[in-house]
């Protein structure tokens, strides 16, 4: 690392300007499944972290849902203490390498930066996917737990973001902690769903080992609902606590005719068998996955982003994101949107599938679609989009992958009386503690809110293990008081 400078007066650094990702060439990175952004230089991070104006009283700290304390470790950054940086860093967030690279820091932490109220935030995600990446590359040996003199054992189930920092933080607060994954490979949405070219996996893989030092037990191939039941590992495993993590891994679908032929894929289907399965690497790895000619990915949140570039990168001729609003109301991160704008995907806005129809063996053979406008604001506060008659019209297409959405599977409910559930089928829970209506049981992430993103799940689990912890040591009930649940919106 080289000598620190000395800091520049703050009008100087204001005019400083944003420091660009460096990333691979769009027409070479749209045949490779190499990581696309390419991390900041160390003379690029020290630039950026010398327009931090290290706020007396941070807003950016109020928009990250873990409440990373930004100014602190961009300011060991600045000063050449890498070390320092990470310890900072690592205090709040158990996966910062991870954060660095899927988070949305334009909406979050980033929007609310001082610097940006005239000029471009600072790049607060890429100084910290920098410190993160340093850190992976310098390791150094996992902090010291001294268990609490009211140790529990607590029972986390899914290895996805929220289950891996409630578990992460627990096990810094001395308790027992054994996180249940269902899979074969920990890690959830961030191993299966997020592909290579934007989330390396040998970076989850290190995220993951690192909650692991911390003396988290990680159990796979275990299925909560069938291994084990709620109830069982409450009453008979001796946990004294259980976090539900797991997520909305159950795909939705149009129930539109067509629906059934071969060649239509949920997108979480789709991506468990590139990311999880490897078929990219197919035929050294056993898994294949069929890409026909033209793709059709219905949707534009970052899911859709995800299947349609790893289309593209599997071999298709051409790609469409085909979205029945605007390009205004698409809620994946702009830089998604832009990255695979770059790579040739083809944006079909204002257009809505109907129908998909095939040939006489039972493969897609095109989809038919109807031009749709934008009319009054729903219950979203978007336009709703309404369908314009007599514009309806065919895509050839021989594959469409629809990435509309999840809810959460089922299974995992099962003997679980007492845990209210949203009609959407999403699991109720105090949106500052976590707690559920059944006793002992908390819950975070995706299975309460419905799909978003990794941070949001990640600060869910993170104020769970909180009042998790409270509760172990007898600071509070087991469970949420009566009308103080959060009904999700699935």
């Amino acid at each position: 690392m080289s000598e620190p400078t000395q800091p520049l007066p703050k009008h100087e650094r204001m005019q400083i300007p944003r420091q660009g990702m460096p990333t691979q060439d769009a027409q070479a990175r749209a045949r490779n499944f190499n990581e696309v952004a390419l991390g900041y230089p160390e003379e690029t991070a020290m630039l950026e972290a010398g327009r931090c104006l290290q706020c007396k009283r941070p807003k950016c700290i109020e928009g990250c849902p873990v409440n990373v304390n930004i100014p602190a470790f961009i300011g060991y950054l600045r000063e050449g203490d890498l070390p320092g940086a990470v310890h900072s860093l690592k205090g709040d967030n158990n996966l910062p390498a991870i954060c660095g690279r899927v988070c949305p820091q334009e909406t979050q932490c980033e929007v609310l930066c001082v610097v940006g109220k005239k000029h471009e935030p600072v790049a607060i995600g890429r100084l910290e996917r920098y410190v993160a990446d340093w850190d992976l590359a310098h390791p150094s040996p996992p902090p010291a737990v001294t268990p609490s003199a009211q140790q529990g054992r607590v029972a986390v189930i899914g290895s996805g973001p929220a289950g891996l920092t409630c578990a992460g933080d627990l096990a810094r607060f001395g308790h027992q902690v054994t996180i249940f994954e269902s899979l074969h490979a920990p890690g959830g949405v961030l191993i299966y769903g997020i592909p290579e070219f934007r989330l390396p996996k040998q970076i989850v893989h290190a995220e993951v080992n690192y909650v692991r030092s911390l003396g988290v037990e990680v159990r796979l191939d275990t299925v909560i609902g069938k291994t084990y039941t709620l109830n069982e590992l409450l009453n008979e495993q001796g946990y004294d606590a259980v976090f539900l993590g797991t997520g909305a891994g159950l795909p939705m679908f149009m129930h539109i005719p067509g629906e059934n032929y071969n060649g239509v894929y949920s997108a979480n289907e789709f991506l468990t068998r590139v990311n999880l399965m490897k078929a990219y690497l197919f035929p050294d790895w056993d898994t294949p996955v069929k890409i026909g000619r033209r793709v059709a990915v219905v949707g534009a949140g970052n899911v859709a982003m995800d299947a349609s570039r790893c289309s593209l990168r599997l071999g298709a001729e051409e790609v469409h994101i085909v979205y029945r609003r605007s390009r205004d109301e698409v809620p994946a991160r702009a830089e998604e949107v832009h990255h695979a704008e770059e790579e040739g995907i083809i944006f079909d806005f204002l257009t809505n599938p109907i129908e998909i129809y095939g040939d006489d063996k039972g493969w897609v053979r095109g989809m038919r679609c109807i031009r749709m406008e934008l009319g009054e604001p729903d219950a979203s506060g978007r336009r709703r989009p309404v369908p314009i008659s007599g514009s309806e019209f065919d895509m050839e297409v021989d594959i469409v992958v629809m990435a509309l959405g999840t809810q959460p599977n089922p299974l995992v409910f099962s003997d679980s009386g007492g845990l209210e559930r949203t009609r959407h089928g999403t699991v109720v829970a105090d949106e500052t503690t976590g707690k559920t209506t059944k006793d002992w049981v908390w819950a975070g992430g995706d299975i309460v809110t419905g799909a978003a993103t990794v941070i949001s799940a990640m600060g869910a689990g993170k104020r769970a293990a909180a009042d998790i912890d409270r509760f172990l040591r007898g600071e509070t009930a087991p469970v949420v008081a009566e009308g103080q649940a959060a009904t999700a919106a699935g």
